[in-house]
């Protein structure tokens, strides 16, 4: 058998993930609690257990229960999602990526968030620049 994706999550996958990231780590029955429209426990734990498989999670043992965590921090996962979602969707392109993103009428961005946008852009150039000097 071929082995999973690593990168692509079902739906319900994605929604333990998301619970497993806001918790930090739960039990089975834990995520079951928090999952909308609940499937049964044991396609819970057959979830997990897929995840477990794919890398995105580990779990440890603590007494008689399985305690499962994300196997890569938040800011590592949200690094790859969008790096996966530029390469498939923008044949790479970052600025293109942004642009879709700042022309979409449906985002709300305030003065001080174009503000932000614009400080981190300045400080790309200015480290680009100091790489450049450097070679």
């Amino acid at each position: 058998m071929a082995p999973k994706s690593k990168t692509r999550l079902s739906g319900r996958e994605r929604q333990i993930m998301d619970i497993l990231y806001r918790a930090g780590s739960a039990t089975a029955a834990e995520v079951l609690e928090q999952l909308p429209d609940p499937p049964s426990y044991s396609a819970v734990r057959a979830t997990l257990r897929i995840l477990e498989e794919k890398g995105t999670i580990k779990h440890a043992q603590d007494g008689p229960r399985y305690v499962f965590r994300p196997a890569v921090a938040r800011d590592q996962a949200k690094r790859n999602a969008v790096k996966h979602l530029v390469q498939t969707f923008f044949d790479g392109s970052t600025e293109s990526a942004v642009a879709t993103l700042l022309n979409d009428s449906d985002a709300s961005l305030s003065l001080d968030d174009l503000d932000r946008l614009q400080r981190l852009i300045d400080d790309r150039k200015i480290r680009d620049d100091n790489d450049k000097g450097e070679r």
